[in-house]
C-alpha cells in the first residue's frame, strides 16, 4: 500500500513539475516579447559606437559596423532621440545603447524588402542622387508612420518607378521624422498663377511632386527598397549624353544598349566608354488623361560612332506619345528589343516593340509599323 502510495505521489510531483516548467517558459517567453528580446537589428551607417548610456557623457563600448546584427532589448527617446539598448553578437556580449538612425529594426527590414519585390524582375529606369540628407519612406506621402531610416546626403541609387503625386505646401527637404513641415509662408503662390499665360497648359513641376521607388545597393543600405522625396532627387543622367537634352523636355528614363550588364543599363560611370542608348523624355506639361499622368512623351535612339568620335541619332519620334513605364528590353549584344507600354487614341494601353540591329557599322531601329498612330503633333507655341 505503501509502495502504491510512493509511485502515485510520484507521479503527481512529476506532472506538476512539467506543467511549472511549461508555465515558466510560457511566463519567459511573454516577458521576452514585452521587452523585445525576440527583435534584431542591422546597423546600417558605415560604423556606429554602443555605448554606456545615452547620455552625452556616455563612453563608448564597442564600434559595430555595416551589416552586423544586434539584439534589440529595449528602447527610449532621450531628448526628441530615439535610442536602443542593444546586445552585441561579439565574444563578450556587449550590452549597451545605440542611436536609432545607426540601425534598422528587422520589421522594418522586412516591409522594405516586401517594397523590393514589386520590381523583383525589373530594370532600373534611371539612376538618382540626393542632394540633401531625406527620409527613406514606405509610401509615397510625408507621414510620420512610414519613415523606414533617414539616408544621407549624396546617397546614390537605382530608380524603379515614381508617382506624380498633387504638390504639397511642405518644406523642400523631408529630413524631419514628426511629419511634414510646411515652410514660411505656406500659402499658395499666387504670383505663378497670375503669371500664367493664358492658353498655355499647366508644369508639371508647379502641379505635383515627384515621389521616387528607389533601389539601393547593399553598401549603401541593408534596406533595399523605399520612396524617396524628388524635391532632393537629382537625376543622373549619363554625362555622355546628358548634353543631348533638348531644353524644353528632359531624359527620364535610359538604357544603354550596348551592355548586357544590368548593373550597366543605367549607369554614369564616367570612367566608361560612349556608348548606345535608348532614351525616354518628358516635357513639362501637364497631359493628364483620368487624372493619370504618362511618364514620358518623346522617344531617341543615339549611337556613338567609333570611327567619327562622335553621336549621331538613330531614331526619334516624329510627334509626342503618351508612355508609361518600365521599359523592358530583351537580346544581346547588338542585337536588341525594346518594349514600351504607349497609349492608343482609343484609350488602350499596347506594348510596342522597337527591334534594334547592327548594320555594317550603323545602328539601325526598326520601329512599329503603326507607331504613327500613337503619335501626336504637338501644339505649336504662340
Amino acid at each position: 500500500m505503501k509502495l502504491k502510495l510512493f509511485f502515485t505521489s510520484t507521479l503527481l510531483c512529476a506532472c506538476f513539475f512539467v506543467q511549472g516548467c511549461s508555465l515558466l517558459d510560457a511566463t519567459i517567453g511573454t516577458f521576452s516579447e514585452a521587452v523585445g528580446l525576440t527583435d534584431t537589428a542591422v546597423v546600417m551607417a558605415r560604423t556606429a559606437q554602443i555605448r554606456t548610456s545615452y547620455a552625452v557623457v556616455a563612453a563608448d563600448l564597442l564600434e559595430v559596423k555595416r551589416g552586423d546584427r544586434l539584439d534589440v532589448l529595449d528602447k527610449v527617446e532621450f531628448e526628441k532621440v530615439l535610442w536602443y539598448r542593444v546586445r552585441a553578437r561579439d565574444e563578450e556580449g556587449t550590452e549597451g545603447w545605440i542611436e536609432a538612425q545607426n540601425v534598422i529594426t528587422n520589421d522594418t527590414l522586412e516591409k522594405s524588402q516586401e517594397l523590393a519585390l514589386q520590381f523583383k524582375e525589373q530594370l532600373p529606369q534611371a539612376g538618382g542622387k540626393l542632394r540633401a540628407a531625406s527620409n527613406l519612406r514606405l509610401a509615397p506621402e510625408m507621414n510620420a508612420e512610414n519613415v523606414l531610416f533617414r539616408l544621407p546626403n549624396n546617397t546614390t541609387f537605382e530608380i524603379m518607378a515614381w508617382n506624380f503625386v498633387p504638390k504639397q505646401e511642405v518644406a523642400d527637404v523631408d529630413d524631419s521624422t514628426s511629419g511634414p513641415a510646411k515652410p514660411p509662408g505656406s500659402e499658395r503662390n499666387e504670383e505663378i498663377e497670375s503669371a500664367r499665360v493664358a492658353g498655355e497648359p499647366e508644369k508639371i513641376d508647379e502641379k505635383y511632386d515627384i515621389w521616387y521607388l528607389v533601389k539601393l545597393d547593399p553598401s549603401v543600405s541593408p534596406a533595399p527598397a523605399g520612396w524617396l522625396f524628388g524635391r532632393q532627387v537629382e537625376l543622373q543622367v549619363p554625362s555622355d549624353i546628358v548634353f543631348f537634352q533638348p531644353n524644353n523636355r528632359r531624359f527620364v528614363s535610359w538604357q544603354r544598349l550596348d551592355t548586357d550588364s544590368p548593373s550597366m543599363s543605367v549607369s554614369d560611370d564616367r570612367k566608361s566608354t560612349p556608348g548606345n542608348w535608348m532614351i525616354v523624355s518628358r516635357t513639362n506639361a501637364v497631359k493628364a488623361i483620368d487624372g493619370v499622368e504618362p511618364d514620358f512623351d518623346g522617344i531617341q535612339v543615339m549611337a556613338f560612332d567609333k570611327y567619327d568620335q562622335s553621336y549621331y541619332t538613330v531614331y526619334r519620334s516624329s510627334g509626342e506619345v503618351w508612355g508609361k513605364l518600365p521599359m523592358r528590353i530583351d537580346g544581346s549584344g547588338d542585337n536588341k528589343t525594346v518594349t514600351l507600354r504607349l497609349r492608343h487614341p482609343e484609350g488602350r494601353m499596347d506594348e510596342k516593340r522597337f527591334v534594334i540591329f547592327r548594320d555594317r557599322n550603323r545602328l539601325r531601329v526598326t520601329p512599329p509599323e503603326d507607331i504613327a498612330q500613337y503619335q501626336q503633333t504637338p501644339p505649336r507655341r504662340r
